[in-house]
């Protein structure tokens, strides 16, 4: 029964760790699929020739929180060979879209205006990165693809846009070695550890019958060996079975085809050879002691104190996280990303291998005083229990501790991507070069339903010959239009030129009134008409965030009626404006491409690769908890169980003595809880000191947020709460005497 629990807790052990190992190659399939459809030109003669290459056009617009991603194309006089998951080249009038395209079409046919042409059939795997791709392929007469560029061919050598970035991939591994391979390592040394005190006595009675040390360390470890062989096999079987379901299923924003979950060569080579080797050598050390000294495993011998030194690595770990933590309170945030990066996960290490060291010494120091002050016999006991074997009820509380601790660090890497991608205006705008769109078609983007108001920016130079003239910013717009584009105007009067102001940013150092710029005009002929701007000493203050809007302070506010009818400013953008609400948002966009599908649309505070990256780096760390859960819960039955089946001639003795069985579950409870609660209050506070440290070393905006300790405090209570629930089954009403007639 002991084999077979060790193999069944390997198995769990290794899925999960064939798991971790497997992400990176997924995302690296991805990727590559993803430079393999890339249009590309290799040719110098075909490249700068006038009809011979194709031409292509990528439009990549925000679906939500994914990218919608059009691919328009058109055909030259040379041939081109069709992109990955095409049959042929797509003809003018054809459109090939994902699978996950298709259904969507028919749930919102408003996207059929991104995609003019009729549907010819659907992209095959080979041309998607994942199976819940939006992608689409739309042929094209030439004509239409003034803005395109040519190409030959389709592959590249990279991914423009991975499906990960290798910053948040590092981010990725780092948060997924603290929430899933430290609990998992203590699960295995766990599982390699079953029955640890009969085996010890098994062993120091073959070694007292004449074995030699070396040949009990050899039994000892053949049998974990075997075990952990047999587990890890059994694992990769599983994780095999559970990479075919979850594929198909999928995770909430991020799928995957079975194929990219195959395991490498290397990663086999680390469930096969690694697990057996950490398993050996858990068993030699379980061994040493039963070989070198024999009569210290029987059941009378005491067990040694814990010393101090379990303490060294979390006092240095704590000093880095303190550290970073006063730097960020007084505003002193070191900019050497260089040394944080390595400092930082120096310091998750030590504290996290600090807290499994140091359970030991001070479980054991507040056992001694509760023992000497309490006066209830449960606790009495318990604790006692404690002191002298402190060992058992550690086995059960350390992964717990451990998966609170690292829900700490995901928690902080959460709240780091979620400023990078955090939109923090309630106002979504959308930018068109008007180069690419004429004026009948400018007037009708600016009544597509959703758009609240609009603005033409422009660019003026003082002289324009100059190799770097002063320059100012145009705002062509009413004043109705300017307060629909930011978030409140003061003063606004329609009919006259004025200069713009924001208190909470400087005025452009170019924008002095009296100034006079010029800047060009052409109509739909191609007429050029030159047009002077003086720098109006008229100010109006209006309030919007820096960095965000589309207006600065020194922006001039010019009245549409000032430009001559049908001229417009030559390299001017449009920006439209609307509600920051997705379904707004994706409204506008859709009314858009109705009009232009081939305009790029450029939609302010929208960055939909992080948006999607964000997402999948969410649903990889949730999956990583998910796991870590998995194997905190396993480690602590495990361990608890086993430590049932030693205690059960204690268990015995004591009830024989006249012990109530409630009196023995409460020394249960107690023995398990009171280092538990050491552990996990522990694990909060360094947890969140460690997550505080993480985003000073970050960059971010915020370094404190309290937002998540409920969640941490409610994970420890629930963590508390099972642990002392799971201990009231072990003590039973039956008493079997023959355990006290073995010993």
């Amino acid at each position: 029964m002991r084999f077979l629990l060790m193999v069944a807790g390997g198995a769990v052990g290794v899925c999960c760790l064939a798991f971790v190992l497997a992400i990176p190659g997924i995302l690296k399939s991805q990727d590559a699929r993803q430079a393999a459809r890339q249009p590309d030109c290799a040719g110098k003669s075909v490249c700068s020739s006038g009809d011979k290459a194709a031409l292509e056009l990528v439009r990549t617009d925000p679906y939500g929180s994914h990218r919608f991603t059009r691919v328009f194309l058109a055909k030259g006089t040379g041939p081109v060979p069709p992109p990955p998951g095409l049959r042929t080249f797509p003809a003018q009038g054809e459109v090939f879209v994902s699978p996950r395209l298709h259904e969507l079409l028919r749930q919102e046919p408003g996207l059929s205006q991104l995609l003019p042409g009729r549907e010819r059939e659907q992209i095959a795997p080979a041309g998607l990165a994942r199976p819940d791709e939006l992608y689409a392929y739309i042929g094209v007469a030439r004509d239409d693809l003034k803005a395109g560029s040519r190409m030959t061919r389709f592959g590249t050598s990279y991914a423009w846009f991975p499906t990960v970035e290798p910053s948040a991939l590092n981010i990725v591994r780092f948060a997924m070695a603290g929430v899933v391979l430290l609990p998992l390592g203590v699960f295995l040394a766990v599982c390699a550890r079953l029955s640890a005190a009969a085996r010890a006595r098994r062993l120091a009675a073959l070694r007292l019958l004449g074995m030699s040390s070396k040949g009990i360390q050899r039994v000892n470890a053949a049998e974990t060996v075997a075990a952990a062989m047999a587990g890890a096999v059994l694992g990769l079987g599983l994780y095999w079975v559970v990479n075919q379901l979850v594929s198909r299923i999928g995770l909430p924003g991020f799928k995957w085809f079975p194929s990219d979950g195959a395991l490498p060569g290397a990663t086999l080579i680390v469930c096969l050879v690694g697990c057996p080797a950490l398993a050996w050598y858990v068993g030699r050390i379980g061994a040493r002691r039963a070989a070198a000294d024999p009569l210290g495993v029987r059941r009378g011998a005491v067990a040694k104190p814990p010393r101090k030194w379990g303490l060294l690595p979390l006092v240095p770990g704590l000093g880095i996280v303190t550290g970073y933590c006063v730097a960020g309170a007084t505003g002193h945030a070191p900019n050497d990303t260089k040394i944080s990066s390595l400092l930082m996960p120096l310091a998750v290490v030590l504290v996290g291998t600090g807290l499994v060291l140091s359970l030991p010494f001070l479980s054991r120091v507040l056992a001694q005083r509760i023992a000497r002050s309490t006066s209830s016999i449960s606790l009495g006991l318990a604790m006692r229990r404690n002191e002298t074997e402190y060992g058992g009820a550690l086995r059960v509380v350390t992964g717990l501790v451990l998966l609170v601790f690292s829900a700490s660090l995901v928690q902080g890497v959460l709240i780091e991507f979620d400023q990078v991608t955090k939109n923090v205006s309630d106002i979504q705008t959308y930018r068109l070069s008007t180069n690419e769109i004429g004026l009948e078609e400018q007037h009708a983007l600016e009544h597509v339903p959703g758009v609240r108001g609009h603005a033409v920016l422009a660019q003026s130079w003082e002289d324009p010959n100059a190799d770097m003239p002063p320059s100012i910013n145009v705002v062509i717009a009413t004043c109705g239009q300017l307060r629909h584009i930011v978030f409140a105007v003061e003063g606004c009067v329609d009919g006259r030129p004025t200069l713009l102001d924001n208190p909470r940013q400087p005025i452009w150092e170019d924008s002095k009134p009296g100034k006079t710029f010029t800047f060009h005009l052409r109509n739909g002929e191609g007429a050029l008409k030159v047009m002077p701007l003086r720098v109006p000493a008229q100010t109006i203050r209006f309030h919007d965030t820096p960095g965000v809007s589309s207006v600065n302070s020194g922006d001039v506010l010019l009245p549409p009626s000032f430009l001559p009818a049908a001229f417009r400013p030559e390299g001017a953008t449009l920006v439209l404006a609307s509600e920051s609400g997705p379904e707004t948002v994706r409204s506008v966009l859709d009314g858009i491409g109705g009009i232009d599908p081939t305009a790029e649309v450029m939609a302010d505070g929208i960055n939909v690769e992080s948006l999607e990256q964000l997402i999948i780096v969410k649903t990889l760390l949730g999956a990583g908890m998910v796991l870590g859960l998995v194997i905190g819960v396993a480690a602590y039955l495990v361990a608890s169980a086993d430590r049932a089946v030693e205690r059960r001639s204690q268990v015995t003795a004591l009830a024989l003595l006249g012990a109530r069985p409630w009196t023995l579950r409460g020394v249960q409870v107690a023995q398990v809880v009171v280092p538990l609660a050491v552990g996990l209050v522990l694990a909060v506070v360094a947890g969140k000191a460690a997550e505080s440290s993480y985003l000073v070393t970050g960059g971010g905006d915020i370094f404190w947020d309290g937002d998540g300790v409920p969640l941490l405090i409610g994970c420890a209570l629930g963590a508390v709460l099972v642990a002392a629930l799971g201990s009231l089954p072990l003590i039973g009403r039956r008493i079997d005497p023959e355990l006290i007639r073995r010993d």
